[in-house]
C-alpha cells in the first residue's frame, strides 16, 4: 500500500473523501495556549496553561509505576505525573528542561499537580500561540498535526467551495454570519473569541454551521415529500356505508383524538396522491381502531387493504381483533404467516391476488414475491421503526397499478418526540392520539430489588387469589437466544413449584406460531393465571384481567421497552401494578433510566428524556438505514434553529430552487439515497 492510499484509508475512516470533507471537519473542543498563567496563579479544575523548567524527575513505582517531575517558576511549584509513559520520556523530561504544560490543575498530596497534560519542550521566551487550538476528531496514524496541516491546505485552496447557498434574504431573516468567515472562525478561533462559545457550540459561527445543516436536511426531507405527492393514488372518497355500521358495533365511543385523526387520514385518503403518514399514539391509545376506519374507507371504495405487524403474536392478534369486527359487515379478512403450511399459502395467496379477500392481515409474508394484489388502495404498518426502508417500499410497490401507487400509514405507539419528528420524519405528515380512552389508568411502577422476591412472590399470590392474572417477564439476554429460552423455561418450572395450585403457562420466539397462538388464547380466556414470557409480548398483547406485571433484570433493557411492556398491564379498568426488578449494582446509565420509568407514565416525556440519553442513531433504530445523521446540530437544544430551518427550507423550495440542490450536496453529499424511497 503507497503512503498517499495509507493515508486516504485514515481520512476515509473519519468520513473525510475530499477537499470540501476536510473543510467541513470542525473541531470536537479547543485548547487555550494563546495565555499563560504563573503556577501560583494557576486557577484549580479549569485546563490551564502553565511554563516552568524541570528541576527534579523520577521514576517511583509506589503505590504504582509513574514518571513524576517538578516544575518551578519564578512564584512556585507543581508537579507533573504520567501514569503511563515511554522510556524515551523519561530522557526527554530530564532535570534543567523548560517545558510548557496544558491540563487541569488538581490539588495532590504535594500541593498543585497536573496529571497527563499536554506538554512540550520550549526556549524561554518562546511566542503563544495566537490562535485557540483547535482539538479535531482523529483516528489511529493520524496525528492532530496532520490532520490540521491538510484542513489548512484545504482551505487555502478551495474557497470557492464556500460560497454561499443560503440565500441573502434568509441570512439576513435569521441573523446568520456568513459561511465563510464561519468556517475560518471554527479552524482559527482568534484570541479574543469566548472559548465557552466555542466549547459550548453557542458562538455564532457554530450557530450558522448547525443551521445550514439542519436546513440541508429539511430541504432533502421536504423534497422527497414533494416527488411523493407528484405520483398519483387511488382516489378513496370518504362514504359512511360501511363506517357507520362498524362504529355503531362498538362498546364504546371513540375519543376526541382517535376522531381528529381519522378525520386527519380521510382527508388524505380522497386525495389523489399518495398519503405518507405516520400514526402515533402511546400504548393503549387505540391506534387499531383508527387503521380500521382507513381500512373500510379503502375497501367501501372497492379497493383493498393490507396490514402488517413485526411478529405473528402481534400481528394475529390484529387478525383476529379486525376479523371480529369486519366479518359481521361481509368482509373476507384473510392471514398470510411465514410459518404457515405452503398449501395454506398458496390459498391465501389466491384470495389476495382475486380481490376475494378485501384486507390481508399478515407479517413480513405479506411482501414476499409470490403475493400479488388484485388492486392495492392502503398500506397499513404497524411498529413501523421494525421494518427497515426497503421492507416498507416492496409492499407498497405491492400495489402499484402501472401509473398508481398505494396509500401507506404507518403506525408506532414509541412516541417520538416533537424536535426529533420535525428533524427525521420531515418527509412524512404526522397525526398523534393524545389522549387514553376512558377508563384506562395507568399502571402504578415498583422498583424491587432481586433479593427482595419474597415480596413479588407475595404480591402475585394476592392478585391471583383476587382473580386477576399475572404477566412474568424474563430478562433480555442479547448474547444469546437460547440462554434467554433455558431462562425462561427454568423461570416457568420454578414459579410452578413455588405457585402448584396455579395454572403457569410459558410464551417464547422459539414456540410454533400455533403454540403461541394457543397460550395466549388461554391465558386471555382467564385459564392461565401466570403467563411467563420473553419480550415476545411487548406489543399489542390485550389481556384486559391482567393487572400485574413483573420484569426481571429490568435495567438491561431500553426505555421504549419497558414503557411498551409496562402497557400491557392496565388496560381494564383495575388498578394495575408494574414490579421492575433489578440486580444490583446498577451502572448510572441503568440507574437513569429506571429513575425515568419511574417518575413518569407519560410515553412522549419519556421518549423526550431517553432521546437526551441514547442520541437520535440509536433511538431511530431500522429507520435510520442509511439516513444522515446531525453532526453538529443538537436536537435538544437547538429546538429554535430547526423551527427556523423547516421555514427556512419551504421558502427555498418556493422561491429559490436553483440553490436547493448545491446546498444539500454540500451537506449530505452521497448521504441522501435513502430519500429515494
Amino acid at each position: 500500500m503507497t503512503a498517499h492510499s495509507a493515508l486516504k484509508e485514515k481520512l476515509f475512516r473519519l468520513g473525510i473523501r475530499n477537499d470540501l470533507d476536510l473543510i467541513l471537519h470542525l473541531p470536537i473542543r479547543y485548547e487555550d495556549e494563546t495565555r499563560l498563567f504563573t503556577i501560583a496563579d494557576a486557577p484549580r479544575g479549569q485546563t490551564v496553561q502553565v511554563e516552568g523548567v524541570i528541576v527534579h524527575a523520577e521514576v517511583v513505582v509506589r503505590p504504582r509505576r509513574q514518571l513524576v517531575c517538578q516544575i518551578e517558576d519564578s512564584s512556585g511549584v507543581l508537579v507533573m505525573r504520567f501514569l503511563n509513559f515511554y522510556g524515551s520520556q523519561i530522557k526527554t523530561y530530564a532535570a534543567g528542561k523548560r517545558v510548557r504544560l496544558l491540563g487541569e490543575v488538581r490539588s495532590g498530596f504535594f500541593g498543585a499537580e497536573m496529571v497527563h497534560p499536554k506538554c512540550r519542550i520550549v526556549h524561554a521566551g518562546e511566542s503563544l500561540a495566537d490562535t485557540m487550538t483547535p482539538v479535531y476528531p482523529a483516528t489511529a496514524g493520524l496525528t492532530q498535526k496532520m490532520i490540521g496541516k491538510l484542513i489548512g491546505q484545504a482551505l487555502q485552496s478551495n474557497q470557492q467551495m464556500l460560497a454561499e447557498t443560503v440565500p441573502d434574504s434568509i441570512i439576513r431573516k435569521y441573523r446568520l454570519a456568513g459561511l465563510r468567515d464561519s468556517v475560518m472562525c471554527l479552524h482559527n478561533p482568534p484570541p479574543e473569541v469566548s472559548l465557552e462559545a466555542l466549547q459550548t457550540r453557542t458562538h455564532p459561527a457554530w450557530r450558522r454551521i448547525k443551521f445550514d445543516e439542519l436546513l440541508a436536511q429539511q430541504l432533502s426531507m421536504r423534497l422527497h415529500y414533494r416527488q411523493r405527492r407528484s405520483h398519483a393514488a387511488p382516489v378513496l372518497a370518504q362514504k359512511s356505508g360501511l363506517q357507520q355500521p362498524f362504529l355503531a358495533r362498538l362498546s364504546f365511543q371513540l375519543t376526541a383524538a382517535q376522531r381528529k385523526v381519522a378525520a386527519e387520514i380521510s382527508r388524505d385518503l380522497a386525495s389523489p396522491y399518495p398519503m405518507q403518514r405516520l400514526l402515533q399514539g402511546d400504548v393503549g391509545s387505540g391506534k387499531t381502531i383508527v387503521a380500521a376506519l382507513a381500512a373500510l374507507q379503502a375497501i367501501e371504495n372497492g379497493f383493498q387493504a393490507a396490514f402488517m405487524a413485526p411478529t405473528e403474536i402481534l400481528a394475529e392478534q390484529h387478525f383476529q381483533k379486525l376479523t371480529s369486527w369486519f366479518e359481521p359487515l361481509g368482509i373476507k379478512v384473510a392471514w398470510l404467516s411465514g410459518s404457515q403450511k405452503k398449501k395454506q399459502k398458496q390459498a391465501v395467496s389466491e384470495e389476495i391476488a382475486s380481490g376475494a379477500a378485501q384486507l390481508a392481515v399478515g407479517t413480513h409474508a405479506l411482501f414476499q414475491d409470490h403475493v400479488t394484489f388484485q388492486q392495492l388502495g392502503l398500506a397499513i404498518i404497524d411498529e413501523q421503526h421494525r421494518f427497515g426502508v426497503q421492507q416498507r417500499l416492496a409492499l407498497r410497490m405491492k400495489g402499484a397499478q402501472s401509473d398508481q401507487v398505494p396509500h401507506q400509514l404507518m403506525m408506532s405507539a414509541t412516541p417520538i418526540p416533537r424536535t426529533l419528528s420535525m428533524s427525521y420524519f420531515a418527509d412524512l405528515d404526522v397525526s398523534v392520539i393524545d389522549e387514553l380512552p376512558p377508563g384506562r389508568s395507568p399502571a402504578v411502577t415498583k422498583l424491587i430489588a432481586g433479593n427482595r422476591r419474597d415480596e413479588i412472590i407475595a404480591r402475585i399470590q394476592q392478585a391471583c387469589e383476587q382473580g386477576k392474572q399475572v404477566y412474568w417477564v424474563c430478562p433480555l439476554i442479547e448474547e444469546s437466544e437460547t440462554l434467554q429460552l433455558q431462562t425462561a423455561i427454568e423461570t416457568c418450572e420454578n414459579l410452578s413449584r413455588v405457585f402448584p395450585h396455579l395454572r403457569v403457562g410459558l410464551v417464547h420466539g422459539r414456540l410454533a406460531p400455533q403454540e403461541k397462538a394457543a397460550v395466549m388464547a388461554s391465558f386471555k380466556q382467564g385459564e392461565i393465571q401466570l403467563l411467563v414470557a420473553t419480550t415476545v409480548i411487548e406489543v399489542g398483547v390485550d389481556v384486559p384481567n391482567a393487572s400485574l406485571m413483573v420484569i426481571e433484570n429490568a435495567e438491561r433493557m431500553g426505555l421504549s421497552q419497558l414503557h411498551q411492556l409496562r402497557g400491557r398491564v392496565g388496560r381494564g379498568t383495575a388498578a394495575s401494578i408494574c414490579i421492575l426488578m433489578f440486580q444490583q449494582p446498577l451502572s448510572e446509565i441503568a440507574r437513569q433510566r429506571l429513575k425515568i420509568i419511574f417518575e413518569h407514565t407519560d410515553g412522549f416525556e419519556i421518549a423526550r428524556q431517553d432521546l437526551q440519553l441514547r442520541g437520535p442513531g440509536e433511538f431511530l433504530g431500522a429507520r435510520q438505514s442509511g439516513m444522515p445523521m446531525l453532526r453538529f446540530a443538537d436536537l435538544d437544544r437547538d429546538g429554535e434553529l430547526l423551527t427556523a430551518a423547516q421555514a427556512a427550507a419551504e421558502a427555498m423550495l418556493n422561491n429559490y430552487p436553483e440553490m436547493v440542490q448545491r446546498h444539500i450536496e454540500r451537506w449530505l453529499g452521497d448521504k441522501t439515497e435513502y430519500l429515494r424511497v
